[in-house]
């Protein structure tokens, strides 16, 4: 647990526990809610071929994602850490572009 709280740079054991539990509530959520999100679009297990509707769902299930990971953060009192997170995930998918380095403008 040590190793973990220094690698993300955490206070306490409490925040630990949070943390984890925003994890996997954002996680269930985006997975729950990407479903409607894609019956809305008409699209559903029935309509169209489950090699089609899986891929979708699972797209879907990203962008769902990051706006409740950070939603959820800052329900739970947590928004700077998973602020962080979210901009060291995205600029690792090659998506830096959505967060440019103020210290440089060019």
């Amino acid at each position: 647990m040590a190793s973990f709280r220094e690698r993300w740079n955490i206070k306490s054991n409490w925040q630990a526990f949070v943390i984890i539990v925003v994890f996997a509530i954002t996680g269930s959520t985006s997975a729950y809610l990407s479903k409607p999100f894609l019956e809305l679009f008409g699209i559903t297990r029935e309509s169209i071929s489950g090699w089609i509707y899986y891929p979708l769902y699972i797209i879907l299930i990203f962008p769902i994602y990051q706006v409740l990971l950070v939603s959820f953060g800052f329900i739970f009192g947590q928004f700077t850490f998973f602020w962080a997170f979210e901009k060291k995930m995205l600029k690792s998918m090659g998506l830096g572009f959505l967060f440019p380095d103020k210290k440089n403008p060019e």
